[in-house]
């Protein structure tokens, strides 16, 4: 089938879902429970509607429990709007995005206090040797060239520069 048909649909089984969720379900075990996304198989046989739960980890079972008593009426209500011959089955998958970007937010967070940490270290910090070690023409011209004794040739890179 065609790919553009399958995400349509699933935009269009996306927004009957939340729709459904918000007015026609009354089920008391469901929290507050955000459709993020929907994915539908290139046959259009199988629809994967991920979701959100605002809450804890009861709210989130509950709500799960909810969704599959609910998944009957929102699949015969998916049908009636899409108006498709066969309704695609539906499933509802938690979706890990927000916990792994809370993860992430915590991960960046600890990385900043560390970089703090390492810049408040630094500003009291010694150098263990000279404050520049690099060395700079000005030193090189400073320096007496050694006395190359006759018959003895200076070594020399490839480029035929003085080797030091």
């Amino acid at each position: 089938m065609d790919a553009a048909r399958a995400r349509k649909l699933a935009d269009r089984i996306q927004q009957v879902v939340a729709e459904m969720l918000e007015r026609r379900i009354k089920d008391p075990r469901l929290g507050f429970v955000t459709v993020t996304d929907t994915r539908v198989t290139a046959d259009l046989s199988d629809a994967t509607v991920f979701y959100t739960v605002f809450g804890s980890e009861a709210e989130r079972a509950d709500s799960a429990a909810a969704l599959e008593s609910a998944k009957g009426i929102i699949r015969s209500e998916v049908g009636r709007q899409t108006g498709l011959r066969h309704t695609p089955t539906l499933s509802f998958v938690h979706d890990p995005l927000p916990d792994n970007a809370r993860h992430m937010d915590d991960l960046f967070a600890l990385a900043r206090a560390k970089d703090a940490e390492v810049a408040k270290q630094a500003e009291s910090a010694q150098f263990a040797g000279e404050a520049d070690p690099y060395r700079f023409e000005d030193d090189l011209d400073a320096e007496p060239d050694e006395a190359v004794e006759e018959g003895e040739e200076e070594p020399s890179d490839r480029a035929g520069r003085l080797a030091r």
